[in-house]
């Protein structure tokens, strides 16, 4: 009986081991699933024509745009945020990146005032548009890993809405 005994507990331990490995894998399905609905646009649709570039963005399920990019050629998601003047990096997302601190000023947000940090990016690309020097703000208020696209970068392109598709041209 001894035998059946370990028998069965090998079968258990492999079947708890089956399981995990299976929501393992669901979990790592499902957060792909996730991802895509937040940023439909992690590798935006491009082109250039030799005069001008474009970047076509898809709109979350939310309503927003949201699309993966670069800060000094680290990679990064944006927030399009056309209400916002420059473009504001929540702290944490900062320090990844190696952006320094420079002048306090204040700010007026939806949750108020608050107190955010002049810094220059040296580089900021979505898709094939670069940009170079661009105004940026350290901003210890916001939470998260979504970097707000502001007009800081959105008043160098032209930019038109269509349905659920916003292209920006440089």
């Amino acid at each position: 009986m001894e035998h059946g005994d370990s028998t069965q507990k090998v079968g258990k331990k492999m079947a708890f081991v089956a399981w995990i490995i299976a929501l393992a894998g669901l979990t790592w399905f499902f957060s792909d699933i996730l991802e895509e609905r937040l940023n439909p646009n992690q590798d935006p649709e491009t082109f250039d024509n030799g005069m001008t570039k474009e970047v076509i963005l898809k709109r979350n399920r939310y309503g927003h745009y949201v699309a993966s990019g670069t800060i000094n050629n680290q990679p990064v998601v944006f927030f399009l945020d056309t209400g916002a003047t420059m473009v504001a990096i929540p702290e944490a997302v900062a320090q990844r990146v190696g952006l320094k601190k420079g002048r306090a000023f204040q700010t007026q947000t939806a949750n108020g005032i608050g107190t955010s940090y002049y810094t220059r990016l040296k580089s900021l690309s979505i898709g094939n548009l670069q940009f170079n020097n661009v105004d940026a703000a350290i901003s210890p208020g916001l939470e998260g890993e979504e970097i707000l696209l502001g007009m800081s970068v959105l008043k160098q392109v032209d930019f038109s809405q269509q349905g659920d598709t916003l292209i920006l041209r440089y």
